[in-house]
């Protein structure tokens, strides 16, 4: 999927002076769970995120950059040793504002959801199936991307949609109001 957008887009752009960079991204996480269900009961929690991305300028200042990365989100509780990991395929896609090398991007985005662990002391299990398959997003960050070479961005990723199933209770469905919250420090390399 991404190979293709970026032809699609090397072929319509080179023509006008455009470029298609395709690059690597990896770094740190520091993730949450959040709404009215999440407060006060969870902490944050580091986990990492790396991946690829395709840089698509499409004017001089404006470029569009989707992605596709392995992401670890999740949270700690405030009991002792009690620890939430999931792990998502995120597919951002971010709108990039440029300015000599310095850049603002937002969008939106969609998690896969691979697989959710519940960790107590030395006690891992598979919660998977509780949690819905698919997280929509948006992200919002800045940072700073050489035209070849190294870059280092700081985003926000959040959450549309509550990731939880809904349970029912005989007649009542209750559903979690809690949702992924990601702050991601991360490197980028760029090819051209």
């Amino acid at each position: 999927m991404l190979t293709s957008i970026v032809s699609a887009a090397q072929a319509q752009y080179r023509g006008r002076g455009g470029n298609v960079s395709l690059g690597l991204k990896a770094g740190a996480s520091l993730t949450d769970f959040v709404g009215p269900n999440a407060k006060n009961v969870f902490n944050n929690r580091f986990g990492f995120n790396a991946g690829i991305f395709a840089n698509i300028g499409l004017t001089r200042l404006v470029a569009f950059q989707p992605e596709v990365l392995y992401s670890q989100k999740g949270a700690k509780t405030n009991a002792v040793d009690v620890n939430y990991r999931l792990h998502y395929v995120d597919v951002p896609l971010a709108f990039h504002v440029n300015t000599d090398g310095f850049f603002f991007e937002a969008g939106p985005q969609v998690g896969f959801l691979v697989a959710a662990k519940y960790q107590a002391g030395n006690t891992s299990t598979d919660i998977t199936s509780s949690y819905k398959s698919i997280d929509f997003g948006y992200l919002a960050g800045l940072g700073y991307q050489l035209k070849h070479g190294l870059g280092v961005g700081l985003r926000y990723n959040g959450a549309f949609t509550n990731f939880p199933k809904s349970s029912m209770n005989g007649n009542t469905t209750t559903q979690p109001q809690q949702r992924n919250s990601a702050f991601q420090l991360y490197a980028t390399y760029s090819f051209n």
